[in-house]
């Protein structure tokens, strides 16, 4: 998981164990003992087992986003799993934890997604719906935007450089935001350094999309399905 840092290597022992940490090894204590999984031949934890200790004793609110979102992004985890392996481990009592939790239930799934809403929340922008599966009228899929405004017919779509490393991801995104443009969506476009270091930027964007939208006759024709 990218942000978790590999200087250090957490190790489960039971709880009556009288083990110390030493060099790298950092020992955790716990009368939960989970299942294991062998990952080239070391038995491991689950990722979202791993997920919940590391927030349970990490004081950075954005290493905290970082290593949750990632989670429930890349590993077959739903953020009630999550939730509950988070209750478990008492990582709750943490506030930026509860925070993050917060984003993943309404369907924020990365850093930069999580960094925009709280942007465009502080700006007074109307609530987005995030990662919802958007269909065409009659079923078909048609995309999965990063946001959503309904009553606009306004898609954000924050699209990493590192995952247009390729040629084919390149005209991957762009055939789906062709998609949505064809079916009457208005898509603003982002990088996660543009949310980063220009907010202001994302929000002036945005809002001036949604203020073109109460100028147009009608709204696309699509069928929302809401991020579960």
């Amino acid at each position: 998981m990218r942000g978790a840092g590999s200087d250090r290597a957490d190790v489960l022992v039971g709880a009556r164990r009288g083990l110390r940490d030493r060099s790298y090894v950092r020992v955790r204590r716990t009368s939960r003992w989970p299942p294991t999984l062998l990952v080239d031949g070391i038995p491991c934890v689950r990722p979202v087992r791993a997920a919940a200790d590391f927030a349970a004793h990490e004081p950075s609110p954005e290493r905290v986003r970082a290593i949750l979102a990632a989670t429930v992004q890349k590993c077959p985890c739903h953020p009630e799993d999550l939730r509950a392996e988070l209750h478990a481990s008492h990582a709750l009592r943490n506030p930026a934890v509860r925070a993050v939790l917060n984003e993943l239930r309404v369907g924020v799934q990365s850093i930069a997604e999580g960094q925009a809403r709280d942007t465009l929340r502080a700006a007074g922008v109307p609530e987005a719906l995030w990662n919802p599966s958007l269909l065409t009228a009659g079923g078909a899929f048609l995309a999965r935007p990063d946001a959503y405004w309904p009553f606009a017919g306004v898609a954000l779509e924050i699209d990493s450089e590192e995952f247009h490393r390729g040629v084919a991801e390149y005209r991957a995104t762009l055939r789906r935001r062709l998609r949505m443009e064809a079916h009457g969506i208005d898509v603003v476009s982002a990088v996660p350094a543009l949310v980063r270091d220009h907010p202001q930027e994302l929000v002036r964007a945005v809002r001036a999309k949604l203020q073109q939208a109460r100028a147009r006759p009608d709204r696309p024709e699509v069928i929302i399905r809401p991020y579960r």
